[in-house]
């Protein structure tokens, strides 16, 4: 009996806040993040596209679309990973990101990716 296909990809991601690129008094926040994609399906897929949604403290949201990651559209085979960093500017102190990757199998079977949630948070400052 032939083995069942699985298509799937893990994602985790990493956040730093970058104090020296953001601009309090402008409610100017950045925020890098590293992903690491992991294919832990059963056949080879390669990254199209990404869809974020970035969601600020005040509840206003952004969504972001686009081919690739960082210019790429890697193959990842089985067991494979991925890893880049980017980054984003929000206008408040939080805030959180979430999203998908939109995959296609060698096989041409589609298959989305989810992005967990995850905070974007100013560390707190003592004076």
């Amino acid at each position: 009996m032939a083995e069942s296909k699985r298509y799937a990809c893990s994602v985790s991601v990493e956040v730093t806040f970058i104090p020296e690129q953001s601009d309090l008094e402008q409610n100017s926040y950045v925020f890098a993040y590293a992903v690491k994609i992991t294919n832990t399906g059963s056949v080879p897929a390669q990254l199209i596209s990404r869809h974020w949604i970035i969601t600020e403290a005040d509840g206003k949201q952004k969504e972001v679309k686009g081919l690739g990651v960082v210019g790429a559209q890697p193959l990842l085979n089985p067991n494979e990973h991925f890893e880049y960093t980017s980054g984003t500017v929000i206008n408040t102190p939080t805030g959180e990101m979430h999203g998908t990757y939109q995959m296609v199998a060698e096989d041409g079977t589609q298959f989305d990716a989810e992005i967990p949630s995850f905070m974007l948070t100013m560390p707190r400052v003592l004076h």
